[in-house]
């Protein structure tokens, strides 16, 4: 099998067409399976009929039911990836309630750091027929169909364009390539009460603010993050704005002490609550929609905050260079360093240099360049709801 696999013949692309139940595999977290919305939109639009199914874990399988494309979620944790790892009987028991979905094709979506073929053998011994992934060694029979990976030594890709590109192999193109997050009207509604108690008018404008990370290499420095706020909001009060600005700090119920500690430095400058642990991935995605803008770590909501159209201020660690904002206004704040794109979750020199000597002062910069170019908004309408099945692994039904 070469790097083309069985698409070089006409059997082969006739195949793909004719697949209409397609298991895609991105098990890693919310953000990844954001940017890979506009590939899964590609293979529904790929052929009539389709439906998705998408095999996922942790943060990832919850930010997968706002994503519309997805019709359902099988949800599995897995010894190659990071978290709880499961029993090898779990695992199995996994296999084989795939298998009983007789899926007709399986698409495995990673980053250029993982490798697709412990996915690609889970996916072989289910039975499905058609296997697709980017791959770095030939697999042979492990997949049915795969682009030899360029990265990083050829080429740098965004991750969306990455996984755009390997749908495209067969033949799948969007018509829109923008990120998915779909926001209820229930979301909405939640989000206003939630607003409302902590005393934010939801007409003003706001900025959020994310000062948290999953992984602590991304984390800029909480007094950094309190300076560059200070700078932002002493340039805005210097300019004579007239319009009050509220600031909303968002992050899980363990980043609440890291918020509480940026509001209580930002003092009284201006309207200023916490409503870390408090908001579900919908309400924290109703809260973004309308904000002047979003101010954040390279984390999961600057992903939510690109598919609502909400402009993006990205303090962006030099872990990987492909996590960027898509399609949006944004702008993307380093410090270059010597040891950048690691891939680590931990720094490996220790110095955190690529996000510790980022001057705050470029970050209210880009701030306040973003709301003169147009960022200051009041009400965004929500996305329509969308029904969506969200499911653990469970046997499927005869037939």
């Amino acid at each position: 099998m070469d790097a083309a696999g069985s698409l070089k013949t006409r059997a082969g692309r006739q195949a793909w067409h004719g697949a209409r139940r397609i298991l895609a595999v991105r098990l890693d977290n919310l953000g990844d399976v954001l940017m890979t919305s506009p590939a899964l939109r590609a293979l529904r639009q790929g052929a009539p009929g389709r439906t998705i199914t998408l095999l996922a874990a942790g943060s990832g399988a919850a930010a997968a039911a706002r994503v519309p494309e997805v019709d359902a979620v099988l949800e599995l944790a897995c010894p190659w990836m990071p978290g709880e790892a499961p029993l090898p009987d779990d695992l199995w028991e996994a296999m084989l309630q795939i298998r009983a979905r007789a899926f007709d094709a399986a698409v495995i979506f990673t980053a250029y750091s993982q490798s697709p073929l412990p996915a690609a053998l889970l996916c072989w011994q289910a039975g499905i027929p058609l296997r697709l992934a980017h791959c770095r060694e030939n697999p042979y029979h492990l997949l049915s169909d795969w682009i030899a990976d360029p990265e990083p030594h050829e080429l740098l890709r965004h991750e969306v364009r990455r996984q755009l590109d390997l749908v495209g192999s067969v033949g799948c193109f969007a018509d829109d390539e923008r990120l998915s997050f779909r926001v209820e009207e229930g979301d909405v509604e939640a989000a206003m009460r939630h607003l409302r108690d902590a005393g934010v008018e939801p007409l003003l404008p706001r900025v959020v603010v994310h000062p948290g990370a999953s992984a602590e290499s991304r984390r800029y420095p909480v007094e950094r993050f309190g300076d560059a706020l200070q700078l932002f909001l002493e340039a805005r009060a210097a300019m004579q704005r007239q319009d009050e600005l509220q600031v909303v700090l968002t992050g899980s119920a363990e980043e609440a002490p890291l918020c509480e500690a940026l509001r209580e430095r930002l003092g009284g400058i201006c309207k200023t609550v916490s409503l870390a642990g408090q908001l579900g991935l919908g309400e924290l995605g109703a809260v973004l929609a309308p904000a002047a803008l979003l101010i954040a770590n390279n984390t999961g909501p600057v992903h939510i905050a690109a598919a609502l159209g909400t402009p993006v201020v990205d303090v962006y660690a030099l872990t990987n260079p492909q996590h960027a904002p898509w399609q949006v206004p944004h702008r993307v704040l380093t410090h270059d360093v010597p040891c950048r794109f690691c891939y680590r979750s931990v720094c490996p020199q220790g110095h955190h240099d690529c996000l510790r000597l980022l001057d705050p002062a470029r970050i209210a910069e880009a701030a306040r360049l973003l709301l003169e170019e147009g960022a200051d908004r009041a009400v965004a309408p929500a996305p329509l709801p969308h029904t969506h099945v969200v499911a653990r692994l469970a046997p499927a039904e005869d037939g």
